[in-house]
């Protein structure tokens, strides 16, 4: 069989917070349980929010908790030629075209949101003549790269199903059926960045042999684009799990956006890793 391999992969725009601590206990626990791997990833495509003191402060934050991880730790910045490629072969599949409107644009066009909120693209430049796309690329205007979705699930041809089964509980796998239309025509290049976060965890998972993605529920929504990527760049879906998560006085999800406490700053005031593990529901080991 093969070794199970377990991942957590925080972005460095930002303090960890229990909902992070969380995440990284439970994959660290299920890998050993199973007799798997550990390792840990920096999602750090976007050079604008992610710092490099974050970067060291999870190292310590990780440490801190006990959790040893495998050396060493990939740095999405440092891989955009793998990105590139995956890009490529999307590209000649012809399932990808530019996309040069504005978030403004996008939300004066549409009243539809995708599943995390954000307005649903129309699909507005896919309907562009080529004529006006090549006046378009001619001007130097920017652009992203999208997927045409339409396209992409015609070519798969059939149902995409998931398998969700938590590794710290009894009990088999059930199947999850995708839905990756609700997303509509997902960004894969970014205007600023020449990836996507979408494009870039798939192409890692399946580069680091990923068999076990656990991650928050927050996220569940994701793995039916995550499934069509896969499929379409031919590579094996992991065994997912999406974990309850950590909420605020406030009821909402914690994050760094909304000032969550930092386990920064829960070990100044004295917290100890004991602590932490009680404070998100798990018993200390």
């Amino acid at each position: 069989m093969t070794q199970p391999v377990f991942r957590f992969a925080p972005s460095p725009n930002g303090y960890l917070h229990l909902g992070h601590a969380l995440s990284a206990i439970l994959n660290h626990r299920a890998a050993r349980r199973c007799g798997g791997r550990f390792l840990l990833r920096i999602e750090d495509i976007d050079p604008a929010r992610a710092l490099a003191h974050h970067v060291e402060q999870i190292f310590d934050d990780l440490a801190w908790l006990g959790l040893a991880w495998e050396e060493p730790v990939r740095r999405q910045s440092r891989h955009m030629p793998d990105y590139a490629a995956a890009i490529g072969r999307l590209e000649a599949a012809e399932l990808l075209y530019p996309c040069f409107c504005t978030r403004r644009d996008i939300a004066a066009a549409t009243r539809d949101a995708d599943p995390d909120g954000a307005p649903l693209y129309p699909g507005t430049c896919r309907r562009l003549p080529p004529a006006g796309r090549r006046a378009r690329l001619g001007s130097g205007a920017s652009f992203a790269l999208r997927l045409d979705m339409g396209a992409a699930l015609e070519r798969i041809g059939t149902p995409l199903t998931f398998a969700e089964r938590d590794p710290l509980a009894a009990g088999g796998a059930g199947t999850v059926l995708a839905d990756p239309a609700r997303w509509g025509d997902v960004v894969i290049r970014r205007k600023d960045v020449p990836t996507s976060y979408h494009l870039s965890v798939v192409v890692d998972d399946g580069l680091q042999g990923i068999t076990h993605v656990v991650r928050g529920l927050d996220l569940k929504a994701s793995t039916d684009v995550h499934r069509v990527l896969q499929t379409l760049l031919g590579l094996p879906a992991p065994l997912y799990h999406h974990h309850r998560l950590i909420l605020g006085a406030d009821g909402r999800k914690l994050s760094k956006s909304a000032g969550a406490i930092s386990l920064r700053r829960l070990r100044e005031q004295g917290a100890a890793p004991a602590d932490i593990c009680r404070a998100v529901g798990l018993e200390a080991d």
